[in-house]
């Protein structure tokens, strides 16, 4: 078996997902976004926009500055010059994915056929025929909202209403068929989702694909050895939030065909697996504020295995009992976690607040400080704000400010 330190590991990780790339020197195109999109396999989705959408954070992360208009043409845009190249379902968690990945979550489709959780079952079990009214409305009008869909639904051609459709009722039957793949989402709108048909919205021979389950996951777990670099099982699971009983056999057959290579990483306390041919790069690299979904750092056991840095999401901790603040981006320089900041874009002050900057144990605060304070500021301006405002909560909060 082979052997690394943590050290190599842990620039195996920040290379693997592209953090360690240099940046585009010219303009910023729609090859270099998918570029980005192809390192990290998928992008989570999340409805919170304290600075910015928890989609856009891991491009600009990894390419810098870009229009946003880019990634939303990607996902949500269709035409013959620019197919669509990225479509939603759930991945990690509610993701956008390139589209010729989405026949690799049919299984999951299959599971979701009768409702992912007891209260959505329940929903189905009390209007038994909404599903298919609400696809005959979707056939007819194409592509709509929940609400969109609600009024044809409630507003019937005597004038009289829908004996049972609810609005919460509506939008968990479309989200049910979308989990089960007979609706996806062409576009949003104000980050709502407009539901269409899937023969709509993916190209025929997607559509058409079918891949097993045992396939499907392997293919998966390839994907998620690729974006990790080097990985521990649970590590590899997590990604598309597979099973144990999924992932052991997958994980066998990929030692066995030589895409995952077994190494012992000094001070992990199981087993990893490095995806062959994966570079291990000989100095640390890549500077980059990542959000909290960023595919670096959104499994949490891994991100404090490989830096160090324990993390968590204080958003849902009341404001009393938060440590470090509402919407915390840890920072990465030179490879290594080195800060915390809170962050928040304040349109009414045209600035970038950051009401609380950490810096981690160990790390030099000077450089820390100055690196971040140019992180910021070119943040801030890919934001359209004119200003990094830095408040007072936390150890490198003044450092930081007086850089500003």
């Amino acid at each position: 078996m082979l052997e690394m330190t943590a050290a190599a590991a842990r620039r195996t990780a920040v290379a693997a997902q592209g953090l360690a790339d240099r940046r585009p020197a010219g303009p910023v195109t729609r090859r270099h976004v998918l570029r980005a999109v192809d390192r990290t396999a998928l992008l989570q989705i999340d409805s919170v926009s304290v600075a910015v959408r928890a989609h856009y954070m891991p491009v600009f992360s990894r390419i810098g500055a870009y229009d946003r208009s880019l990634l939303d043409a990607a996902a949500w845009r269709h035409s013959a010059r620019a197919p669509r190249a990225l479509v939603e379902y759930w991945a990690h968690e509610a993701a956008l994915i390139p589209v010729e990945d989405w026949p690799l979550m049919r299984w999951r489709m299959q599971r979701y056929s009768g409702g992912r959780w007891a209260g959505e079952r329940r929903v189905l079990e009390r209007n038994p025929t909404l599903g298919r009214d609400l696809l005959d409305v979707i056939t007819a009008v194409g592509a709509a909202s929940a609400g969109e869909i609600e009024k044809h639904l409630q507003v019937e051609p005597s004038g009289g209403r829908g004996p049972w459709w609810g609005r919460s009722d509506v939008k968990v039957v479309c989200e049910q068929l979308f989990a089960a793949g007979e609706l996806s989402v062409d576009r949003r709108v104000a980050f709502s989702r407009y539901y269409d048909l899937a023969e709509r919205v993916l190209p025929a021979d997607v559509l058409a694909a079918r891949i097993d389950e045992e396939d499907a996951v392997r293919e998966l777990l390839r994907r998620s050895a690729r974006a990790l670099g080097i990985a521990t099982v649970a590590d590899l699971r997590d990604y598309y939030r597979l099973s144990a009983g999924q992932t052991r056999p997958a994980v066998a057959d990929l030692v066995d065909e030589g895409t995952l290579v077994p190494v012992a990483v000094r001070g992990w306390n199981e087993p990893a697996y490095l995806y062959v041919g994966m570079p291990v790069p000989r100095r640390a690299r890549g500077t980059a504020l990542l959000c909290p979904f960023d595919p670096l750092v959104f499994h949490r056991p891994r991100t404090e295995r490989i830096f160090g840095f324990r993390y968590r999401l204080e958003i849902y901790t009341p404001e009393h009992k938060r440590v470090h603040g509402y919407y915390v981006y840890p920072f990465l320089l030179d490879g290594e976690l080195v800060a915390r900041v809170d962050l928040k874009a304040d349109r009414a002050r045209d600035a970038l607040c950051v009401p609380g900057a950490f810096v981690e144990e160990g790390a030099d605060i000077g450089a820390v400080a100055e690196a971040l304070a140019g992180e910021l500021r070119v943040m801030a301006n890919w934001l359209g704000l004119s200003d990094v405002v830095v408040g007072a909560r936390g150890d490198l909060a003044a450092k930081l400010a007086a850089q500003m």
